[in-house]
């Protein structure tokens, strides 16, 4: 596993404590990730395997949202007692790398509604400016899967979760999904909204000297969209 920074803590169990949810690295995990960072891989197998750890993380996403017991019964005539989910979610993903998160999400929530938030960044100072969103009007009333799959410095996560809030969505009721994070964003989301729950497969070692994730994969969008 890849070092991480010293202002993130971790429990004896090497998962990361606080509003941080470390994908269990299995060897089949980083099987998946050493397929994704090769160079050499095509783009239907970057995609094919992507959308495996895109499909995990979804799965784990939904674990942290509340549910409520319920009871039903079975064809057998017997009650069985098990739970349900508590509230509405929605989907929103930071176009365009985000897009590539919402099959995974549509195949694990049937009919689920996803809306999208353009950010992009300035790269010669790293800055994200925002564009434009559009998402469902209920979603102050839903809990929201945040999806994008690098997170470098934070920036365009960070203004996303603005975003959202505007629209009058609590910070406890988003969860932000990524593949790969640094510890500088994960610390810059983690200070600027404390309540907001990220879900990450994997750490990487940071921020190379143009603040891009290093060792990282690429521009995520332009292998899964493009090459």
């Amino acid at each position: 596993m890849a070092p991480f920074a010293d202002d993130i803590k971790f429990n004896e169990s090497k998962q990361p404590t606080g509003n941080v949810a470390l994908l269990r690295q299995t060897p089949q995990l980083i099987s998946l990730f050493t397929i994704i960072r090769d160079i050499n891989t095509p783009r239907g197998d970057f995609v094919f395997y992507s959308n495996r750890i895109i499909r995990l993380l979804v799965e784990e996403g939904l674990d942290h949202l509340p549910v409520e017991a319920t009871s039903v019964q079975t064809p057998t005539g017997l009650s069985y007692d098990g739970v349900r989910f508590q509230g509405k979610i929605c989907g929103v993903s930071i176009m365009r790398a985000g897009e590539s998160m919402e099959q995974g999400l549509r195949d694990c929530c049937r009919s689920v509604r996803i809306g999208k938030i353009l950010i992009q960044r300035n790269e010669e100072n790293g800055e994200a400016n925002f564009f434009y969103e559009k998402l469902p009007e209920d979603v102050a009333d839903r809990y929201v899967l945040l999806l994008d799959p690098m997170l470098a410095t934070g920036g365009s996560v960070i203004m996303a979760i603005k975003v959202l809030i505007s629209k009058g969505v609590k910070p406890e009721r988003i969860l932000f999904l990524n593949l790969i994070a640094t510890p500088e964003g994960l610390k810059a989301v983690g200070d600027a909204y404390p309540q907001v729950k990220i879900i990450v497969g994997f750490i990487d070692e940071g921020l190379n000297t143009n603040k891009f994730v290093s060792p990282g994969l690429g521009d995520f969008g332009d292998r899964y969209y493009c090459l």
